[in-house]
């Protein structure tokens, strides 16, 4: 799109939602801040200069405008740990690289899977499944552990953003990544901090989630995601080099070549062994999932498996920082000003006296597709999980069925967006895939992953006495 046109777009539609009353009920600062939220994400979306820039002058609107203090609201963000936790795995996951590690672990991929793309798909979903249950922190998957795997296999095709060549293989496997990390944090209850979040919501409300029975109501409709979602991608966003006849022998060659691990390697493979235990069992001594990180990025420094110069030269890493701190800074002070409330309110006088099963399905969608106002799932959970359960309960739904799909669509309906949740960041900002593709496909993804939870999760549950 033409920069000018795509400057001029945003802006009018900012103006007219600014111009128009406010509705009753809500603080008015609540629909200001929306009528700057809503261009800023259309100049993301339009591009006329990069999402920084784009994200930074909302800033500056919502400063000007008297809607948010800059030194007391508009740099919130900027503080956030769970941003600071995307930033730290960019710098570990160079470290990976560096060292030489990544590419290693990437020749055994492929090795192992590597006959066919498709198949090294399927091999990062599956790694995914094995490790979500265990890692509560689904950046941690993507950035600290997944990350690295995906960016050495891609450039060990010969598949890199910087020369144009990202559809080769990186572009598929970045997207296969990012869809699979969104349906194993939704399969386990431990996968995302989100989760125990919308457990003890129900709670709240009378209604027992266990782990097994999140597990059990999960399996059938996560297993088929697990296998339609990457076929779907591999169909609709095919990879350049489909067939790998000569990778498997290639990557044997290339592990002769590297011979046995060096000190680097060796180095980097226990500091991520020790992020890897304190990912898993650091909550029970208050270590979160971004101290882990800042654990291992010292260390990384300490035993010059990076320096300082590594960690200044990860440009993409500072950008994220802007655009994502600026994009969860508007994302809290819509709950603040009362914004979701009043929306989500909005919402249960809207499907007042519908049959229960067309009210809690309307309900659903609305919920689900409301995160493109979201730049957490944590944030959304937080903010309209249990308004939308309870409205679900009383208009009819089962309360477990209702409580389980809500918390599932908690963790999918991240698929959309490049900054619905910290993992999105992460692997967007490697830039093998630009964010009209991002968009489109996560779109497309929505509507499968809905028909699947719906359809074959509808049934499932029946059969398993849900509902």
């Amino acid at each position: 799109m033409n920069k000018t046109l795509g400057l001029i777009i945003p802006v009018l539609v900012g103006v007219g939602l600014w111009s128009m009353s406010v509705p009753v009920g809500l603080d008015p600062k609540g629909w200001q801040l929306f009528s700057i939220f809503v261009p800023t994400i259309l100049g993301i979306i339009f591009k006329p200069l990069p999402m920084g820039p784009v994200a930074l002058l909302g800033l500056l609107a919502a400063v000007l405008t008297g809607v948010l203090d800059l030194g007391k609201d508009g740099l919130t963000g900027f503080a956030s740990p769970v941003i600071w936790l995307i930033i730290y795995v960019f710098f570990i996951a160079r470290g990976f690289i560096k060292s030489q590690l990544g590419t290693r672990i990437a020749y055994i991929f492929v090795k192992l899977l590597g006959r066919q793309t498709l198949g090294l798909g399927y091999g990062i979903v599956l790694t995914e499944l094995v490790i979500a249950p265990v890692i509560p922190s689904n950046a941690a998957r993507a950035g600290g552990i997944m990350l690295p795997i995906l960016k050495a296999i891609s450039e060990s095709m010969g598949s890199r953003p910087e020369d144009g060549t990202e559809k080769k293989i990186g572009s598929f496997l970045t997207q296969v990544c990012y869809q699979g990390n969104l349906i194993t944090s939704a399969m386990f209850l431990t996968a995302m901090a989100a989760n125990p979040m919308a457990q003890a919501i129900a709670a709240k409300q009378g209604i027992e989630i266990t782990w097994t029975n999140w597990f059990l109501a999960s399996l059938v409709p996560g297993l088929l995601s697990i296998i339609i979602v990457p076929l779907v991608l591999y169909f609709l966003y095919p990879p350049e080099i489909k067939v790998l006849p000569e990778a498997v022998g290639m990557a044997e060659k290339k592990l002769k070549e590297m011979g046995p691990m060096k000190k680097a390697e060796w180095t980097m493979l226990g500091i991520f062994c020790f992020m890897l235990f304190f990912w898993i069992f650091g909550d029970h001594w208050g270590i979160t999932a971004t101290t882990t990180a800042l654990m291992g990025l010292s260390l990384l420094l300490l035993t010059d498996v990076l320096n300082w110069k590594d960690v200044l030269n990860e440009h993409e890493a500072w950008h994220v920082l802007f655009w994502m701190a600026i994009l969860v800074t508007m994302s809290s002070y819509l709950e603040k000003f009362g914004f979701i409330s009043w929306f989500s309110n909005s919402m249960g006088a809207f499907v007042q006296g519908w049959h229960s099963i067309y009210a809690f399905v309307t309900l659903a969608l609305i919920y689900f597709y409301s995160h493109y106002f979201f730049a957490s799932n944590t944030a959304h959970v937080s903010s309209m999980y249990a308004a939308f359960l309870a409205v679900s309960v009383n208009a009819g739904a089962p309360p477990l069925l209702a409580a389980l799909c809500l918390a599932y669509f908690s963790s999918l309906f991240s698929s959309m967006t490049h900054y619905g949740t910290s993992a999105g960041a992460v692997l967007f900002g490697t830039g093998y895939v630009p964010i009209g593709a991002w968009w489109g496909l996560g779109l497309i993804v929505s509507i499968v992953n809905l028909i699947i939870w719906f359809g074959a999760g509808g049934v499932w549950w029946k059969v398993i006495g849900i509902w």
